[in-house]
């Protein structure tokens, strides 16, 4: 009988270029971030023009356009392409006409400001803690039915919902135009080790050799079923994209730089070396469900990623969406949409009878087996000092999580531990 022995074999290198997927709608990044003399004279010109004070929304969609992860889109959205990405997903103007583009990317003011726009004027783009971070040319000034917005993109007019809520706090009037972007804000410095332009991810991509590569979405520390989901992942493609929304959540969520270095704890003891990249991206979450699903596989393909893991309830909060509706969506829409593809995975879940972690698909057993897991749940646990079990999150992650919420006073938890539902 010969005795096994362990598999030394070395992974297959592919020559030549590495084939990752094209930016959407384009062969090359179109970033709109100026540099040097035309970033300088720019921001001179910019501190003479009138000013539009940017949402938390639109300055992160804002430093998407500059760095290209909204390629082709040069600037923010005019009526024609509101109106068609937000009845039939479809930009109906300009070059771009035809594309697929499944959430409306605008600009909105007030009816004061708007009123003295004229076509070609410029204006100024400010956060609103001043920092001048772009420059609009007009191209036309429009008022929007905020609820058939809302009821398209979100399915639902209900004020509580954080996405419908920020529609409809919103200025009066939108204002459409190509902009030159100014700044990445603070991205780039608070968070140096895993905020990526999308030609920065390439280029890493390019570098491993990847040319399929699954970007895993979160807004949450990773639980058990998450880290699940990245595993099947680097079974079917060459890498996984952990990637952290960086910008503003709803009350409740677990702030940026805590997720950042859980994330961190958990690759380095439990995913192999060399399999999993760390990223961030300056997006605020819409809380769109399935829409949003399309619009994080979109974005992935400029970052040059192959796949979306969609798992349960992608993008959702509360009760609006069906767990698999994010899921669902990608059926309806056609196959050349976009190049990224959703990797659908099933609900996950701790079987006790199994052992291991499993999903609906592979496990035989129970329900009454099966410890469902959730960042609704983990938050709620750990924000009244419940015990966690080690099948529902990783010891290491447990203590950075436990330190966090020991800074947090008791009265001011009920927020954090009931907000929310989404897996990701």
């Amino acid at each position: 009988m010969t005795t096994p022995t362990a598999n030394t074999q070395k992974p297959v290198q592919r020559l030549g270029k590495t084939a990752i997927v094209p930016p959407h709608g384009s062969k090359e990044l179109k970033p709109l971030l100026l540099e040097g003399a035309a970033h300088q004279q720019a921001l001179e010109l910019a501190k003479s023009l009138p000013q539009i004070t940017l949402s938390s929304r639109e300055r992160g969609d804002l430093i998407m356009l500059g760095i290209g992860g909204f390629t082709p889109l040069d600037g923010f959205m005019n009526q024609a392409d509101w109106q068609g990405v937000v009845d039939d997903m479809t930009l109906k103007s300009g070059d771009n006409a035809g594309l697929f583009w499944p959430i409306p990317i605008t600009l909105s003011t007030s009816e004061q400001l708007a009123s003295t726009l004229n076509q070609g004027d410029k204006v100024a783009l400010v956060a609103d803690d001043g920092e001048i971070m772009g420059i609009l040319t007009v191209e036309e000034t429009y008022k929007i039915d905020k609820d058939h917005e809302c009821q398209q993109v979100f399915t639902t007019t209900d004020a509580t919902h954080p996405g419908v809520k920020q529609v409809l706090e919103q200025g009066e009037v939108n204002v459409a135009g190509k902009v030159e972007v100014l700044s990445q804000g603070e991205f780039p410095t608070l968070y140096p080790e895993i905020y990526k332009t999308p030609a920065e991810t390439r280029a890493l991509f390019e570098e491993k050799n990847w040319q399929t590569v699954a970007a895993f979405q979160t807004r949450n520390p990773m639980h058990r079923s998450h880290e699940y989901l990245a595993k099947i992942a680097i079974e079917i493609c060459d890498g996984v994209m952990i990637h952290s929304l960086l910008g503003a959540l709803k009350p409740g969520d677990i702030p940026a730089e805590v997720r950042q270095e859980a994330i961190r704890t958990l690759i380095d003891n439990y995913f192999k070396k060399d399999t999993v990249i760390q990223a961030g991206y300056p997006l605020d979450m819409r809380y769109a469900g399935p829409r949003e699903a399309l619009l994080h596989a979109l974005f992935r393909q400029n970052y040059g990623c192959s796949h979306l893991i969609v798992g349960r309830d992608h993008a959702g909060v509360g009760d609006y969406y069906g767990p698999f509706d994010a899921q669902a969506i990608f059926d309806v829409i056609d196959r050349d949409a976009m190049q990224t593809k959703p990797l659908k995975i099933d609900w996950t879940f701790w079987c006790n009878a199994c052992q291991a972690m499993a999903s609906t698909k592979t496990c035989p057993h129970d329900a009454e087996h099966h410890v469902k897991v959730s960042g609704t749940k983990l938050r709620k646990a750990l924000s009244e000092d419940d015990d966690v079990p080690d099948n529902f999150s990783r010891p290491e992650v447990l203590a950075i999580l436990r330190e966090y919420y020991a800074g947090i006073a008791k009265e001011d938890r009920a927020e954090v531990k009931l907000t929310g539902a989404s897996a990701v």
